[in-house]
């Protein structure tokens, strides 16, 4: 009996010794998950503005969200719809990315006088779709947006969207229409359903193999946008930011080897412009910080370098 009692009592003493040092690591990365919470407050709570952001870990779902079911407007974020449905469309056949279009001096969206496009000759230039799909992930180039739009229709953007259950992400006009915007024709998403568009690409269930590298290759050409300004040049960024007045956002994916992360902040509002770009930089680089540090670090925090 004695044997049996302590048999029972060194196992119990083994499992206690197992689990203690889980623990420890559990209370250190609770502590730090509660700190980037408290830092990602401190840089939306100052805006002069309203700021919203949804950001998930793809290797384990962990998800912060600050005001994530509220409508924001787009700008020229909603042109990952965009470019999803142009590359849905190439798969199926519907259309070729290789195909020509001449444009025209009448397709030149009236008000958008900083892209190139704009500047060129009526009918001297030809491009194909991909390349006016590169000008408007690139340069954000609203004439080519707006030639793709009218190319792959806007109710099958419209349409696509709602097949993949996102209820509030719209894109309702095309790009520079003041008199669609001043009827409240706005485009809009939310931090959540930004976050689940990308997702749902990236996991391969909305195009095929081939078509999700191609629309993540474009999306990871340099651009200006307040990710890359945030981050380090070595960090790969997919992403797509938007631009209006009082309106900063940025939606797109950071891959982090072993913690790629989703990153969608939405700032309207806004008192100061430049503010919102600074708060938008300023939580990106807090969640680089975060998921760059768990990419490196053991479950104790210890990081040991190549060197």
């Amino acid at each position: 009996m004695r044997i049996h009692i302590l048999q029972a009592f060194m196992m119990l003493a083994t499992a206690a010794a197992l689990v203690a040092p889980a623990r420890a690591q559990d209370t250190l990365q609770a502590a730090l998950r509660a700190k980037f919470e408290a830092d990602l407050a401190r840089v939306a709570q100052p805006l002069d503005g309203v700021m919203g952001y949804a950001i998930k870990d793809l290797t384990t779902s962990d998800a912060f969200f600050l005001h994530p079911d509220t409508v924001f407007p787009q700008a020229s974020s909603i042109k990952l719809t965009v470019l999803l449905e142009l590359l849905r469309q190439d798969q199926e056949g519907k259309l070729l990315l290789g195909e020509k279009h001449t444009i025209l001096r009448r397709e030149m969206t009236v008000g958008d006088d900083e892209p190139i496009i704009t500047m060129l000759g009526d009918g001297t230039v030809t491009m194909s779709l991909r390349d006016l799909a590169t000008f408007m992930v690139v340069l954000s180039d609203n004439t080519a947006t707006n030639i793709l739009i009218d190319r792959v229709g806007m109710e099958n953007v419209n349409a696509e969207i709602a097949r993949l259950g996102l209820k509030e992400t719209k894109l309702r006009r095309h790009m520079i229409d003041l008199e669609a915007a001043k009827r409240g024709d706005e485009n809009v998403s939310t931090p959540r359903e930004m976050l689940m568009l990308l997702e749902k690409i990236r996991g391969g269930s909305v195009l095929d193999a081939a078509h999700t590298q191609e629309y993540f290759r474009l999306l990871k050409l340099p651009k200006q946008s307040e990710f890359h300004n945030a981050l380090p040049e070595n960090v790969p960024i997919a992403d797509k930011p938007g631009v209006l007045e009082a309106v900063r956002c940025d939606s797109g994916i950071i891959d982090i080897p072993g913690h790629p992360f989703i990153l969608a902040v939405m700032t309207t509002y806004n008192a100061d412009d430049r503010a919102g770009e600074r708060a938008i930089e300023g939580i990106a680089k807090l969640a680089y910080s975060y998921f760059s540090r768990l990419s490196r670090a053991s479950s104790y925090g210890r990081i040991i370098s190549e060197k």
